[in-house]
C-alpha cells in the first residue's frame, strides 16, 4: 500500500473536480505541500486565479500551505495587495492612477499594511467560501467553518466559525494536542503513513505515539 502520487493533477478517477495542488500550482510565491487537495465543481486547475487574491510578487508575500490540508469549494486567501494605506485621512489609492497622483506618495506608507505570510498548517480544512485574510497563521489540524472570515491567527486543533471566525471548539485536550503535534505524522515518509492509517484517522494517541 503506496498510497497516491502526490503530484498527480486529478487523483480520483472520473472525478476532476478534486486536484492536488502541488501538481496544479506553480506560482512561485505559493508553497503547497504534498496531498493537499482543492475541491470544486468548475475544476481545481484555476485555484491560484480565483482562490488567492491581490497576491501580487513585487510585495514579496507568500501564501504557504502545508501537507494533507483540504480546501472546500470557493475558500479565498485575500494577500496583502489588498490592503490600502491607513495612515492618512483617506484610504483611496490615488498613487495607482498616476496622471499626476503618484507624485508625493510614500512606499512607506502602504508598506505598514503588509502582515507577512499567509500560513496554513498541515492536516488543515478550510470550509466552503471560507475567507482567510492577510498574515493569517493556521495551526496544525484546525478547521476554518464554511462562510467564515478568519482575522487572526488560529491555534493547531481549534474549530473556528463565524465573521470574525472565533474558537468554538478545540478538537482535543491539551495534552493530546502536544502529542499530536510531537508525533508530527505528516512529516512520517508515506510508506510509514501508509502502514499506520488506523492510528492516524483513529482516536488511539498511545497506538499513533508507538508508531513514532
Amino acid at each position: 500500500m503506496s498510497g497516491p502520487n502526490p503530484n498527480i493533477k486529478h487523483p480520483i478517477p472520473m472525478h476532476t473536480r478534486v486536484g492536488f495542488l502541488k501538481g496544479l500550482v506553480n506560482a512561485p510565491n505559493i508553497e503547497i505541500g504534498d496531498f493537499t487537495y482543492y475541491d470544486d465543481p468548475d475544476g481545481p486547475d484555476k485555484f491560484a486565479e480565483r482562490c488567492v487574491l491581490h497576491h501580487y510578487p513585487f510585495i514579496g508575500d507568500r501564501l504557504i500551505i502545508g501537507k494533507f490540508c483540504a480546501i472546500a469549494e470557493g475558500a479565498r486567501f485575500i494577500m496583502n495587495g489588498a490592503n490600502h494605506a491607513m495612515s492618512g485621512f483617506s484610504t483611496y489609492p490615488f498613487n495607482i492612477f498616476g496622471h499626476g497622483w503618484e507624485q508625493g506618495f510614500d512606499p512607506k506608507m502602504w508598506s505598514k499594511e503588509i502582515r507577512g505570510d499567509t500560513v496554513l498548517g498541515n492536516d488543515v480544512w478550510i470550509g466552503m467560501e471560507a475567507v482567510i485574510l492577510p498574515g493569517v497563521k493556521i495551526g496544525h489540524g484546525a478547521i476554518v467553518a464554511a462562510k467564515s472570515v478568519v482575522t487572526h491567527d488560529v491555534q493547531p486543533y481549534a474549530i473556528v466559525a463565524g465573521n470574525a471566525a472565533k474558537v468554538v471548539k478545540m478538537r482535543f485536550d491539551d495534552k493530546t494536542i502536544r502529542r499530536l503535534l510531537m508525533a508530527a505524522w505528516w512529516d512520517w515518509p508515506v510508506d510509514k503513513i501508509s502502514r499506520n492509517l488506523n492510528a492516524i484517522r483513529g482516536a488511539d494517541i498511545a497506538r499513533l505515539e508507538a508508531a513514532v
